[in-house]
């Protein structure tokens, strides 16, 4: 081995009497951001930056508890039961680390879907703005697992191996390794990856409106089941393949969007075209207030 990633020696930072997670403040940094990058995007093709923020707020809160009921639910064993390694009270312990992606992706974009009807703002446009923010917030997120020192992969002696205390490789079911594969390391690199690829696709190319968001639930599709199969916390398999819960619904995600975002830049059909014509609509009519 001729070098290793280090683990940090502590998760928290203590400023006086206060104790901060890193894992918090990277997932607030994060989500800062993200606000920024959306609120921008939206606000370029004419929609209202300021109603946009309302709706982000609670499209973030239903997020992470829609994130967190996620990972408890897949996770109860670790709070309840003979061998339980933590308390009940601590499925609110966010800070700790333990949120389900997709389940706080699916709660807050139900949630902004909702709110953004509900005030006869443009949809497509707001998730096109947020196809590049997320990932970007992700990928800033991902420093929390490293902090905390999970979510890593397989062990493995390459050169950027991670180096974890011996109590996180044992959680791992790993006792006696002590590298392993920056599983979060990659998923930080490959979402800044998608970033690069839909910001080039924009130029490239006219998108319909809704297509960003196709494209970047496509390549993370790939980026989720890939890393996924090196991944080594409690989740469920399906059929004996080592294909986990969270590797078969980034699989299921490719295969939709991908068909969908096919069929719509080819003229094969655009399950999207109602929603698309009444966001026009919307932008025409807030281009003839403003003008």
């Amino acid at each position: 081995m001729l070098a290793a990633i280090p683990s940090p020696p502590d998760a928290t930072l203590h400023l006086g009497p206060l104790e901060l997670h890193y894992y918090g403040i990277v997932i607030a940094i994060g989500v800062a951001l993200a606000f920024t990058i959306t609120r921008r995007r939206y606000e370029a093709v004419g929609g209202d930056g300021e109603l946009l923020d309302r709706v982000m707020v609670w499209a973030v809160l239903v997020g992470f508890l829609g994130g967190r009921i996620g990972y408890v639910a897949t996770h109860l064993d670790r709070f309840f039961g003979a061998e339980a390694t933590l308390a009940p009270w601590q499925m609110i312990a966010i800070w700790e680390g333990g949120l389900a992606f997709f389940g706080g992706i699916a709660f807050g974009a139900i949630t902004a879907l909702v709110l953004l009807r509900r005030l006869s703002m443009p949809v497509l446009p707001f998730f096109d703005a947020a196809a590049v923010a997320v990932p970007t917030a992700q990928a800033i997120g991902r420093l929390g697992n490293w902090f905390n020192q999970e979510l890593f992969g397989t062990p493995t002696d390459l050169p950027w191996g991670l180096s974890v205390s011996p109590q996180a490789a044992a959680r791992a079911g790993f006792p006696n390794a002590t590298t392993f594969h920056p599983t979060f390391l990659y998923e930080l690199l490959l979402n800044l990856v998608a970033v690069a690829i839909i910001l080039w696709a924009e130029k490239r190319r006219e998108w319909k409106t809704g297509s960003s968001l196709l494209l970047y639930l496509s390549l993370y599709g790939v980026i989720r089941f890939l890393t996924e199969l090196l991944r080594t916390d409690d989740q469920i398999e399906w059929f004996g393949l080592g294909i986990r819960n969270n590797g078969l619904i980034a699989l299921l995600v490719l295969i939709v969007s991908s068909i969908v975002l096919y069929r719509r830049e080819t003229g094969r059909g655009d399950p999207l075209a109602g929603l698309a014509a009444r966001d026009e609509a919307l932008l025409a009519a807030e281009t003839t207030d403003l003008g």
